[in-house]
């Protein structure tokens, strides 16, 4: 199965270099797109155990076959799938060959790229009937495959297998499946339709407080098939709640507030997403997307997490060094949630290459507000006795909210002139004005001498 699948994406790149009008629309091709599965089902034995049936896992394989896709000029040659020979030493492998000629198969570029792209897909089949499958000799010929695509993707499909005998006598020429007592094909594969789907984009979604999110469910029915009803459900912490329901042939949908399902989509093209307005704390949980038929029911399970990224200060942005002075910095986070945050502090000073972390820290406990948001004060002493001014100092923040963490930091100012300093100067000053203080009554006693001598002379 690998080299085939390496062998199917060496012949998309060989129609990648292929010349296509940019601006056209794709074109689109029917393809087949073969998956790895396991099918469980119950246990042959039929042993009982604590906790109920216990269940076997086979190998499956998943063929769903002509499958529109759009052409973006890299499909190339690609060839249908023929079932191989499994070989006399490995486990039977079961492959279920499902046809879509009145349902369109959705994300179907995901699945068809998905190996070349690397990405991961769980794929499981099971027996499915949701009035109870029968027992006996004539199981039902039902089943639901549940695809996982480990970008988030979900589809779920109910296949309606071939019709099973109650006796050999009905079908005397049928060849049954020797695990599930079902017909197949001449070439020993399981046929079936897809009947009804469901599909979901995300199975897990992040959002900031206040905003708006959408939590994507479609689904697709045959023509002979109708919606019966739609539920969308809440569970947090083990409470739950209903939060919109539709019933086919009710005056109107019952809803929560904030929340808000477009009902002509709804009923137009399959599209039963969920509008919740403002989210709060409050709503993060499990939410369930429950679409029914008279004979069928998905469901889709969708985990909304709140992140808000922290507010984060340092005060004083600016402080002064001063001898034998201890000076502690305030790092205020605010307002981020859930409650996981690491805070560190960092000094450089002009000597340092890099920055040191500091351990000497102190925290305040955590605090909630109203709106379930948290805060935490982080505090740092700096004492002149062992710091170098001019130095910085960080507060660094990391939370599942942020991209990267977020720094904010204060500048401790290099000292101010010293008393001793200005002693120096003054002393520098005083021997100056004693220097020209001395000159000055030099010159005098020259310039009066020779005063007098001329007092004489006239004389």
């Amino acid at each position: 199965m690998i080299q085939e699948l390496l062998f199917f994406c060496g012949l998309l790149g060989l129609g990648a270099g292929s010349t296509k009008d940019p601006t056209a629309a794709p074109p689109f091709q029917t393809v087949d797109i073969v998956l790895d599965c396991s099918y469980v089902g119950e246990d042959p034995r039929g042993l009982q155990g604590a906790f109920g049936d216990l269940f076997s896992k086979d190998p499956a394989t998943l063929v769903l076959r002509d499958i529109s896709v759009r052409d973006d000029g890299s499909l190339g040659e690609v060839t249908d799938y023929k079932v191989l020979q499994e070989n006399a030493d490995s486990s039977p492998r079961i492959v279920f060959e499902a046809s879509a000629p009145l349902v369109s198969i959705p994300h179907a570029e995901s699945l068809l790229h998905a190996d070349c792209n690397r990405e991961e897909v769980n794929c499981e089949i099971s027996p499915y009937d949701f009035q109870q499958h029968g027992k006996g000799p004539c199981p039902a010929s039902w089943f639901m495959g549940t695809l996982r695509l480990s970008s988030g993707i979900s589809i779920a499909l109910v296949l309606r297998g071939p019709h099973c005998s109650s006796g050999p006598e009905d079908k005397p020429d049928a060849i049954l499946h020797p695990k599930l007592r079902i017909p197949v094909s001449k070439k020993g594969t399981v046929l079936t339709t897809v009947e009804f789907l469901s599909s979901s984009r995300s199975t897990s979604l992040r959002t900031h407080l206040g905003g708006l999110v959408t939590l994507d469910c479609h689904f697709a029915l045959v023509p002979s098939s109708l919606l019966s009803s739609l539920e969308w459900r809440r569970q947090h912490r083990g409470s739950g709640r209903r939060l919109f329901r539709y019933q086919a042939g009710s005056t109107g949908p019952t809803v929560e507030p904030k929340v808000r399902v477009d009902l002509p989509q709804l009923l137009g093209n399959g599209d039963a997403s969920l509008n919740l307005q403002g989210v709060s704390v409050a709503d993060e949980g499990t939410y369930i997307c429950l679409v029914s038929t008279p004979q069928h029911q998905i469901q889709h399970i969708i985990q909304l997490q709140v992140a808000e990224p922290p507010k984060v200060r340092v005060i004083p942005a600016q402080v002064s060094f001063e001898r034998d002075v201890t000076t502690t910095l305030t790092c205020d986070i605010a307002g981020y949630y859930p409650l996981d945050v690491s805070v560190s502090w960092t000094q450089k000073t002009a000597e340092d290459e890099a920055e040191i972390t500091l351990s000497s820290t102190r925290f305040s406990s955590h605090r909630q507000s109203q709106d379930g948001t948290y805060s935490i004060t982080s505090y740092l002493s700096i004492s002149s006795a062992a710091v170098q001014a001019p130095a910085t100092y960080s507060c660094h923040v990391s939370h599942v909210a942020l991209e990267e963490p977020i720094s904010v930091s204060a500048y401790l100012k290099a000292p101010e002139k010293t008393g001793s300093e200005g002693l120096v100067g003054g002393f520098i000053a005083t021997v100056i004005f004693v220097v020209v203080l001395f000159i000055v009554l030099r010159r005098k006693r020259t310039v009066k001498p020779k005063s007098e001598q001329l007092l004489r002379a006239s004389e």
